[in-house]
């Protein structure tokens, strides 16, 4: 068996060794053996980093990442989590479009001032009653604010 040394994980997934030191110490992912001092991994550990990132990227957090992972280590991926995560993902995709149009019609507007305008005076109106923005949208990898470095 080829064992991957943390080294040549860092050099194929671009993940920081104290991130990988992290997610191993919270259960993600495990280290087979040592050599020295350096962790040893299956060749394995790639495609559950890989899922890891995913995860992330679909804004899951790590806890909920780490319940998407099997007994084996293998994916054992909730489907009803996924469906409710890529509503989530549409939602957002929708305000972000909406935002994009109004960006648009902003810097095109005709009017002499934006307060002239009456489609912004609308926009800005209806900005007004949605209230504080939840968070909800995806997490770039290596930026989930529940990772800490090691």
């Amino acid at each position: 068996m080829n064992l991957l040394d943390i080294g040549d994980v860092v050099a194929e997934t671009g993940i920081r060794a104290s991130a990988l030191r992290y997610y191993e110490e919270i259960g993600l992912i495990a280290s087979v053996s040592r050599h020295g001092l350096r962790r040893q991994f299956e060749p394995d550990v790639l495609l559950q980093l890989k899922l890891i990132t995913m995860g992330q990227s679909a804004g899951f957090a790590l806890d909920e990442i780490a319940g998407m992972f099997g007994k084996g280590g293998g994916p054992d991926l909730p489907r009803a989590a996924l469906h409710e995560k890529a509503d989530a993902i549409d939602r957002q995709i929708r305000e972000l479009t909406a935002l994009r149009d109004t960006l648009r019609h902003v810097a095109d507007c005709p009017a002499p001032s934006h307060m002239a305008c009456p489609t912004f005076r609308r926009l800005v109106a209806l900005a007004g009653r949605r209230g504080p923005r939840r968070k909800s949208g995806p997490v770039r990898p290596g930026r989930n604010a529940t990772v800490k470095p090691a």
